[in-house]
């Protein structure tokens, strides 16, 4: 399964980086997402980067846009999730997933089938 790394305590306006490592099968093949779950909140989709024959395709909520870039390294099997212009409203545990479907990276869980334990991050003063 994935695991994610880089999550932590920032202060808002600040910025942070999320890495998630794959080492099941060559990560070019698939799509990676990244969701989060705020406090009190239902798990939403935050942004996912389609896998080769999606042509690596990018997706974001409204709320994230211009502010968060998702990114892989196929090299290294690993995505990433930069966030800048960290809000407190970005607060919550962060997960990645992988789909290995083709074509498009899709905005919904259910079509995820391999996902991390979550990291947390916590925007704060």
């Amino acid at each position: 399964q994935p695991v994610e790394s880089g999550g932590g305590l920032v202060q808002p306006g600040e910025s942070l980086t999320l890495s998630c490592s794959f080492s099941r099968y060559p990560l070019r093949h698939y799509a990676i997402g990244w969701f989060r779950r705020a406090p009190g909140k239902e798990r939403e989709a935050i942004g996912c980067i389609a896998g080769s024959s999606g042509e690596e395709n990018m997706h974001y909520i409204d709320s994230v846009k211009g502010r968060f870039i998702v990114s892989r390294a196929n090299e290294k099997n690993t995505g990433y999730l930069q966030m800048n212009s960290l809000q407190s409203d970005d607060t919550g545990v962060y997960y990645c997933a992988m789909d290995p479907g083709p074509g498009d990276c899709p905005m919904v869980a259910n079509d995820y089938h391999y996902w991390g334990q979550g990291t947390q991050v916590t925007v704060s003063s």
